[in-house]
């Protein structure tokens, strides 16, 4: 299955003039699929859970050849994820497109402290029905810290858009890349906080016991340890993928 953060990769790639090479494997294989090592591929474990919500990956330049990125593991479990290259100078019409699409209500996803009062939201408008008037479209700034802070500074094209900022109640779980702050969530931990705020509690949850189980699958690959199929992580996110 290719995706838009797959499709993504494979451009950046067909950019480069040297190869980018991940450590990994006797040879550095990875599965094309999941980006971990053949004998720890997740692929078989994707979800398959329905969400009306949307996601807008804006990804700093190489961030989609890394295998540590967790916006693919968003762009796995949400259908309509769409990703983007940054650039200071330049944007994708496909990008100003997608924002200007009246189906759906972006929100950027951003610390209120680096936005105007009246820009911020701390929730996602719903009717009376408790569902989003219009499709949520979360806009998702994926990239180191300071890449980030760079991305929401100056990206014209998101300034007129509400910032959404979130409360996490507890530190991130995220073990695969060294973060400036234990407060600061990666970027598949803000998606699952997005969904849950859209009312999609399984879609939360489904990605939430995903990201534990690659984070799992990707520290025992370095290891060289098997991973327990049966283990608590495992078994969440089987049932998290279960839908009547």
């Amino acid at each position: 299955m290719t995706h838009a953060v797959s499709q993504l990769r494979a451009a950046r790639l067909a950019r480069s003039v040297k190869p980018f090479l991940a450590r990994g494997g006797p040879k550095g294989e990875r599965c094309a699929g999941c980006r971990l090592v053949p004998s720890h591929c997740l692929c078989a474990l994707r979800p398959n859970v329905p969400t009306r919500a949307g996601m807008c990956l804006l990804m700093a330049d190489i961030e989609p050849l890394k295998p540590s990125n967790t916006g693919w593991l968003i762009a796995d479990v949400v259908t309509d994820t769409f990703a983007f290259g940054w650039a200071r100078t330049e944007v994708d019409p496909a990008l100003l497109a997608l924002l200007n699409d009246p189906q759906w209500q972006p929100y950027v996803v951003f610390p209120a402290e680096f936005a105007d009062d009246a820009r911020v939201v701390h929730e996602v408008t719903h009717d009376a029905d408790t569902r989003p008037v219009k499709r949520p479209l979360f806009v998702l700034l994926d990239g180191t810290w300071d890449e980030a802070r760079k991305m929401f500074r100056k990206s014209p094209y998101l300034q007129n858009l509400p910032v959404l900022s979130l409360h996490p109640e507890q530190l991130s779980r995220y073990k695969l890349r060294r973060a400036q702050s234990e407060a600061h969530l990666c970027t598949a931990e803000v998606g699952a906080m997005c969904l849950a705020l859209a009312n999609e509690a399984q879609a939360a949850e489904a990605l939430n016991a995903y990201f534990e189980v690659f984070t799992e699958h990707y520290l025992k690959a370095k290891q060289q340890l098997p991973v327990d199929l049966t283990d608590d992580a495992h078994v969440r996110l089987q049932t998290a993928s279960h839908f009547a």
